[in-house]
């Protein structure tokens, strides 16, 4: 392992990647620790502290690496551009300006792109805004107490105004580095930053469960995280493969070979966004609960939506994640689209009659699969919540969640430089 390691060096272009990514990475790390101009600096310390298990809140708080709570320039962190490239990817099956586009190639891809660029400004200036507002008045509710914490004291218009323009260029900053990952880097861009949060707050939740439960219920939370670091493991290399016939074709004067090949579906098609897409539904009502004076609500929100250890909130965040995987995958996968491009290009699925029927039969196969994988990812996001919520430990339950994110991205990063070691020769990580 230390050889194939030393490989990524001896490799000039992977060398300058790798060099790049943790550049990106150290940057990123940087912006997340400085607070915005015109913050109370005692009282950010005080939230940094509060918010540790704080429901949606400290989920929101995982996603940006403690920047949130920390009010940090990259406060609002990468889930602005995750959230607009969501939305582009849902309505391009549903705007036609949007299909268009897709079906251009390269050209329509930088419209899509860009077209996405300005919808991650936008949701982050009203992103930013929002949580002006909440960093004022609102932090009680939304830690569940009813003790008044104050960041931003002097609450003038130019001074609301600077820090929104403050957190949006910081969004603006960290959408341009997870592209630049992208091109320049390893790995996928926005992954490669979750991935940097969620395990830069690990030993910190680590160390915060040992103090709260001891060394014995520690053991027995740190066994179940090995046994589900297997498991995701173990699913996220299971696929489908469904073969592919081509036949023979003509196309002007040139003959073109006919082959075999598979459709991949993997168990766990979806990745991590259902469980970002619950986590939005989940923190809908709680934005809603700093407007509607209502004590009921209030007193219904703080009790199940901002404990992540009480039922109502595991239950309801297991089934949005069920429910949120069948509705992305759907989305993603096109059966009717995979049908007809595999007519043309004269293939066909052994057993099955080209166009309708070999729609209903991706639709039914994906189905299927789907149905294990998102009983996987609503189990890896609950169990330790579950196991957390039974021994009343509050401190750090995304243990889930925070391993399925760093899994997963590990694992597509090593394949990548693996594929990159493999084509110069080189012995791989996967070998």
């Amino acid at each position: 392992m230390l050889q194939n390691f030393v490989n990524i060096f001896r490799v000039k272009d992977l060398r300058n990647k790798v060099l790049f990514t943790l550049l990106m990475v150290g940057i990123y790390q940087l912006g997340s620790n400085i607070p915005v101009p015109g913050v109370s600096y005692s009282a950010i310390h005080e939230l940094v502290t509060q918010s540790r298990g704080a429901g949606i809140f400290g989920f929101l708080d995982l996603f940006s690496g403690g920047a949130l709570s920390r009010a940090a320039l990259f406060g609002l962190g990468i889930m602005p551009y995750i959230t607009s490239s969501i939305i582009i990817q849902l309505l391009t099956g549903v705007i036609p300006k949007l299909t268009e586009w897709r079906d251009q190639g390269s050209a329509g891809e930088r419209k899509i792109t860009q077209t996405t660029r300005y919808l991650t400004i936008g949701l982050a200036v009203l992103q930013a805004t929002g949580l002006a507002f909440v960093f004022h008045s609102g932090l009680g509710v939304i830690l569940g107490n009813q003790k008044s914490l104050d960041l931003i004291p002097d609450f003038t218009i130019p001074r609301v105004l600077f820090i929104v323009l403050t957190l949006t260029a910081g969004t603006a900053l960290v959408m341009w580095m997870a592209e630049s990952i992208t091109e320049r880097g390893v790995g996928q861009g926005m992954s490669i930053l979750i991935f940097a949060n969620v395990v830069s707050i690990i030993p910190s939740g680590g160390r915060l469960i040992f103090d709260q439960a001891g060394a014995f219920k520690f053991t027995i939370i740190v066994i179940v995280v090995l046994l589900l670091l297997v498991a995701i493991v173990f699913v996220e290399q299971g696929q489908r493969r469904i073969p592919v016939v081509f036949a023979r074709r003509v196309v002007g004067r040139r003959m073109y070979e006919g082959g075999n090949s598979y459709i991949p579906l993997k168990v766990n098609q979806a990745g991590v966004i259902p469980i970002i897409f619950a986590s939005s539904i989940l923190y809908f009502p709680v934005l809603l609960s700093n407007v509607i004076p209502v004590d009921s609500f209030r007193t219904f929100v703080n009790n199940h939506l901002l404990n992540a250890t009480s039922g109502f909130y595991i239950i309801t965040y297991g089934l949005l994640i069920i429910v949120f995987t069948f509705f992305y995958v759907t989305v993603a996968f096109d059966p009717y689209q995979q049908a007809e491009i595999i007519r043309k290009q004269n293939g066909y699925i052994p057993g099955v009659r080209p166009g309708q029927a070999t729609q209903q039969y991706l639709s039914r196969i994906l189905n299927r699969i789907t149905l294990p994988g998102a009983l996987f990812l609503a189990a890896i996001a609950v169990i330790p919540s579950i196991l957390l919520s039974a021994w009343h430990i509050t401190s750090f339950p995304y243990a889930g969640t925070t391993i399925l994110i760093a899994v997963i991205v590990a694992l597509e990063t090593v394949k990548q430089i693996n594929s990159q070691l493999t084509m110069r020769n080189y012995k791989g990580f996967l070998k």
